[in-house]
């Protein structure tokens, strides 16, 4: 069967990244979560005291690039990729309040978008990889087999955020996450470079009403139908 790129976009909390690991695992591919290496650049940059009161320290934070490196490694334990920064493990780190609250100023950046955006078409450049985030099937891979677009009502998607972190054992404010959510949205839909929009050749797909069981048949159906092609 011929391998494939699978580009999953779409607002912030919206389900893509169980969807995209859950097709990944069950189909064998590799998956590649690019808003987690967005999330350890704004990790880096809070250690490292990049944010000041008037915004980002943007010359040191270019000049600081190059020692970023984000890696993924399969946590057997969870049956799912954990994420590495300049190899230390920071997948709870990176899924704070504190780091979504400073995202979406990190992701706007070019020169920060570039060098993601470099490392995430190295990791796909032998296809047979799924990956999702904002401008995956229009900048990283606008050539991609598949392209799913998906989205949800903000509401539905802070209460998905809020259980989840509930579920880690965080700290959750809903009405908190339900204004980042909506900021966010605003923020990556009128960025000025690669701003989140639907591919004009993917399928969108609203799950708001949806449990993650459909979701999953649903990208699994797409799935089948693109490789057949």
């Amino acid at each position: 069967m011929k391998k494939i790129t699978i580009a999953i976009d779409g607002h912030s909390s919206c389900g893509k990244s169980t969807m995209a690991k859950d097709l990944a695992r069950e189909v064998g591919y590799v998956y590649v979560d690019t808003g987690a290496m967005y999330r350890s650049v704004t990790l880096f940059a809070l250690r490292n005291g990049l944010f000041t009161a008037d915004g980002i320290k943007e010359d040191e934070l270019r000049r600081r690039m190059p020692e970023i490196k984000i890696s993924f490694k399969f946590n057997a334990e969870t049956g799912r990729p954990d994420t590495y920064l300049n190899g230390e493990l920071v997948e709870k780190d990176i899924r704070t309040m504190e780091v979504s609250n400073h995202v979406s100023p990190i992701a706007t950046l070019g020169f920060v978008r570039e060098a993601m955006v470099a490392q995430q078409q190295q990791m796909g450049k032998d296809k047979g990889v799924v990956m999702d985030g904002r401008d995956i099937g229009t900048t990283v891979f606008p050539n991609a087999e598949l392209k799913v677009y998906v989205t949800a009502s903000a509401e539905v998607r802070a209460q998905r955020r809020y259980d989840e972190l509930k579920a880690k054992g965080m700290e959750a404010d809903y009405e908190e996450i339900l204004k980042n959510v909506q900021e966010r949205d605003y923020i990556d839909s009128h960025r000025e470079v690669s701003p989140l929009r639907k591919a004009d050749d993917a399928i969108e797909l609203d799950n708001s009403n949806m449990t993650i069981a459909e979701q999953k048949q649903w990208l699994l159906d797409r799935f089948n139908e693109a490789v057949k092609k």
